[in-house]
């Protein structure tokens, strides 16, 4: 008897302890700071994900998502030496930074945060400009590494020749995610220091949207080498770009369709959630309608039916001549299932978004002949010193956002060489006689802060420059 009651107690203590246990495990859980959720899209941040427990905020530390060489913020960049470097950096031992430096960039050539760390240790203590660059390393971690080579190759470049006016050029470097709500505490972060007197970025238009407001308000010139949206034409005069608003892109894609391929009626994809996609597809129907061309039909990746083979038919049903794509790079997928749907049947045109391997990957023969609207393609200005010194830097072949990127370093640069402070540089990019030199042409700004630029036309066709079979081959301007 005495045996059995003490195996009960035993149990019941056991049964309390568990209970207990697992109530100081739920209570725990509760508390855990979530992460951000991962975004994939190149022109709009996804809807975020709900966490189960609703009073759970993610905690944002904007110190982490800045560095000028105390810390690393790619980390598909990482070499031992590099490691080694930003624990230097970090401690003010610049020299010491310098040297693991030019060893980690002799590991991976290609690393742009390296270079500007590196140009950064170099200066040390010593007077500097300053600008600022936020890039999506989070959710876009290449489109973002493509951007910081444009920056960093100016910077190398300015730096080597002895800076501005004898000032070298330091660059501070921020991880937006491609999150509104991040880019707009680190657009504050930027204001808030001194130093800091331009900044480029941000990547998608939907953020350059958001993040604008705080420098517009606090008189900080901010320009976007990616962000194509019609409304950034609005925002104010401290807000810049050097890719052409989406009007350009529609109206060529417009006049391509209308002269190029003698047709008329146009069925246009687009995801009516993003707002880079939402801008192209308005901007290319309002320059068909005026030029006399007709849009019969229009599809939205973003509905839940949406079907490709479904809505091709329609197109045609409808009367379509020709396919326009406007997708994001969240509906890629969908506008590449559109090009396979349509197996050649229909020409087709296509804003920047679908500039890119996958399409050529995965696109294949279903996409010859698709001509896009782009920025700048690498042998589109043969003249250009760019690629061949970009080329030389890197060990391979840069695209637009590099391109651009570069072009708004320079535009800052041109603008401290006039007056290095924040009202001098944007009195200078303001100006009606500023046209420094771009990549392959002048950069000039219109009062509305877009770029007066030409866009660039390319066709897919077979060819060995890629790996898949298949090129973007520059269409000649006529």
């Amino acid at each position: 008897m005495k045996n059995e009651t003490s195996v009960l107690l035993l149990s019941m203590v056991i049964t309390v302890a568990m209970v207990l246990g697992g109530l100081w495990w739920l209570q725990k859980s509760q508390i855990i700071t979530l992460p951000f959720p991962e975004e994939t899209e190149e022109d709009e941040p996804r809807a975020k994900v709900t966490p189960k427990t609703t009073n759970i905020k993610p905690q944002i530390i904007i110190a982490e998502h800045l560095s000028a060489g105390d810390r690393t913020l790619i980390s598909t960049e990482v070499t031992p030496a590099k490691q080694a470097a930003v624990k230097a950096f970090a401690s003010g031992n610049y020299g010491k930074a310098a040297s693991l430096l030019e060893a980690s960039l002799k590991a991976k050539k290609n690393d742009p945060e390296a270079v500007i760390y590196l140009n950064n240790a170099r200066i040390g203590t010593s007077k500097s400009y300053t600008i600022a660059i936020s890039i999506p390393i989070g959710v876009e971690v290449n489109a973002a590494k493509e951007m910081l080579r444009g920056v960093a190759q100016a910077q190398q470049e300015i730096n080597a020749t002895g800076g501005i006016k004898n000032i070298p050029l330091k660059v501070l470097i921020a991880n937006d995610d491609n999150d509104t709500k991040v880019a707009k505490k680190i657009a504050k972060a930027f204001v808030d220091n001194p130093d800091v007197l331009g900044v480029i970025g941000h990547f998608s238009s939907e953020v350059t949207l958001a993040a604008a407001e705080v420098y517009q308000e606090n008189q900080l010139v901010v320009i976007s080498p990616t962000s194509t949206s019609v409304t950034i034409s609005r925002l104010g005069n401290y807000v810049f770009r050097t890719i052409p608003s989406d009007r350009f892109f529609g109206s060529a894609l417009s006049r391509y369709m209308l002269n190029q391929l003698n047709v008329r009626k146009a069925a246009v994809f687009f995801n009516s959630q993003s707002n880079y996609s939402q801008s192209l597809a308005d901007a290319f129907t309002t320059a068909l309608f005026a030029d006399g061309g007709e849009v019969v039909a229009e599809f939205d990746f973003a509905k839940p039916n949406f079907n490709a083979g479904v809505d091709v038919k329609q197109a045609i049903d409808n009367g379509a001549e020709v396919l326009i794509l406007a997708p994001n790079s969240a509906t890629l997928n969908q506008a590449l299932l559109v090009v396979q749907v349509n197996d050649g049947r229909l020409p087709m045109l296509a804003g920047d978004s679908l500039y890119k391997p996958k399409t050529l990957q995965i696109g294949a023969k279903d996409a010859r002949r698709m001509v896009l609207a782009v920025p700048w393609h690498i042998l589109g200005a043969p003249n250009s010193p760019f690629p061949q010194a970009a080329t030389k830097l890197w060990g391979s072949d840069v695209n637009w956002r590099t391109a651009l990127t570069y072009d708004a370093t320079q535009a800052l640069i041109a603008a401290l060489k006039q007056q290095p402070s924040r009202s001098g540089v944007q009195k200078a990019l303001s100006g009606s006689g500023f046209q420094p030199q771009g990549v392959s042409s002048k950069i000039r700004f219109l009062p509305s802060g877009d770029r007066n630029q030409a866009v660039q036309l390319v066709k897919i066709e077979a060819g060995n420059r890629s790996s898949f079979g298949y090129d973007f081959v520059p269409i000649p301007s006529k």
